[in-house]
């Protein structure tokens, strides 16, 4: 089993070998609850397909979880009792992330939703009924962490819920999945909207990774705000979004204000991973609640989730992984200062580069244009006296070289006329990089 590690400056995830582990995941929180194991396989196997590293799927999930039965008639649980799981739920459960696993995918499961754990500040659709207690909460996770000892996942605490009052349950379970699975996997806390884990968690030494969920409201447009507190805070550790704007959403979830669309997706992804995340969750509204008729949707979902799969956003979040796995991947940080006008929401430039902040150590910098607008790069921090530039198209994964140019300190350039959003790309030129993208699968873990 390839064991999953938090890189040794704390900002990363990798192998325990040292191999980078980009975490590109994707919601998937129904899987459990609503596929067969013919639906389950197409799902993993287009996921696999298009890069994505890391599956997030709920046990108990939040759609009637706890009382309407899987696909093969079963629930979860005996009684809605956490310490008396049904053996033929957790089958199916065994067979999907086998199945995961054998796409090269890591599970990111989320014990149960937050719905069954705490009472949330606001009214949810379905109301919150909590069954679970620091006692019951314990068992329960050490059942989970001796069942799925030997599977490639990762611990995913939470769900759509602060931890606020109910700290000691989610510490509870995170002990009994511990002791299940004798520590051998990371574990994070996924929030609710606007907010991260960090609120409440940071401190706990259980907790790997912080996760944020920037959310399906306008307001979620500025992620890098939110990665950026939390890459700030000490002690270190890694962070991403978790659940950013979906794709095929509607915006503010009122079908009247438009829908989310790629371009969106891929703004989300770029500002977060540039402005320090160690990965990205892409999502698609229809996918996550595996939405078909005569099924009630959730939200507005209006597209048929096996039609959803091939939404032009998933196959975007392949280019932004191989574009950063194409260049020096541990030491990239992220730098604000290298754009002339950084700009904010849609006019938005995000920056990164590798190496340290204040000195000229850098041997390349990328800014994200997140619409087309020109920009001045400071390139100071790359010390060599010549720089070979690239347009990067984060719609196709397709590098324009610009030549090589004399390092006078700063590059000003404006992207084609397609569009809408590009990557600048500067590299030493002696670095002898390949083209941005072109290492797709280097480093990757298949």
């Amino acid at each position: 089993m390839p064991e999953l590690v938090v890189s040794a400056n704390g900002r990363f995830l990798t192998y325990a070998d040292g191999r980078p582990f980009f975490y590109l995941g994707d919601t998937a929180w129904e899987l459990f609850h609503r596929t067969t194991r013919q639906e389950a396989d197409l799902y993993l196997s287009n996921r696999a397909s298009k890069g994505f590293t890391a599956i997030q799927a709920v046990v108990l999930a939040e759609e009637e979880g706890l009382t309407e039965p899987n696909a093969y008639g079963e629930l979860p649980l005996f009684s809605r009792d956490p310490t008396r799981p049904n053996e033929a739920y957790f089958a199916y459960v065994d067979d999907v992330v086998h199945k995961a696993n054998e796409y090269g995918l890591f599970v990111a499961m989320l014990p149960t939703w937050g719905r069954w754990v705490a009472n949330a500040p606001w009214a949810p659709p379905q109301p919150d009924e909590p069954i679970f207690t620091v006692e019951n909460a314990r068992v329960y996770g050490r059942y989970l962490g001796e069942r799925y000892r030997n599977a490639q996942l990762i611990w995913v605490l939470g769900g759509d819920r602060p931890a606020a009052g109910v700290e000691p349950i989610w510490r509870a379970m995170a002990q009994g999945l511990a002791e299940g699975d004798g520590g051998e996997h990371l574990m994070t806390y996924h929030p609710y909207g606007a907010s991260s884990s960090s609120t409440w968690l940071h401190d706990e030494p259980w907790l790997s990774f912080n996760m944020i969920q920037s959310g399906h409201a306008r307001r979620a447009m500025a992620n890098y705000r939110m990665i950026t507190a939390d890459y700030a805070r000490e002690p270190v550790k890694p962070v991403l979004d978790g659940e950013p704007r979906y794709e095929d959403h509607p915006v503010n979830w009122q079908p009247g204000n438009g829908w989310f669309d790629d371009l969106e997706v891929r703004q989300a992804a770029y500002w977060a991973l540039f402005a320090g995340a160690c990965g990205h969750t892409y999502g698609c509204h229809s996918i996550w609640q595996f939405w078909a008729p005569p099924r009630q949707p959730v939200s507005h979902a209006r597209t048929h989730w096996t039609a959803a799969l091939d939404l032009p956003g998933a196959y975007d979040m392949r280019h932004a992984k191989a574009l950063l796995l194409s260049r020096p991947y541990l030491t990239r940080i992220p730098d604000q200062s290298l754009a002339d006008d950084p700009g904010e929401a849609t006019n938005r430039v995000q920056a990164t580069r590798d190496g340290t902040l204040g000195q000229a150590d850098a041997t390349y910098i990328m800014a994200y244009l997140s619409m087309l607008r020109g920009v001045t790069v400071d390139t100071r921090p790359i010390r060599s006296a010549r720089l070979r530039l690239w347009w990067y198209d984060p719609r196709e994964g397709v590098a324009l070289p610009l030549g090589t140019i004399a390092n006078t300190g700063s590059y000003s350039a404006r992207p084609p006329s397609t569009g809408p959003d590009w990557v600048l790309v500067i590299d030493d030129a002696s670095a002898g990089y390949p083209a941005p993208g072109a290492s797709c699968w280097a480093e990757e873990d298949r």
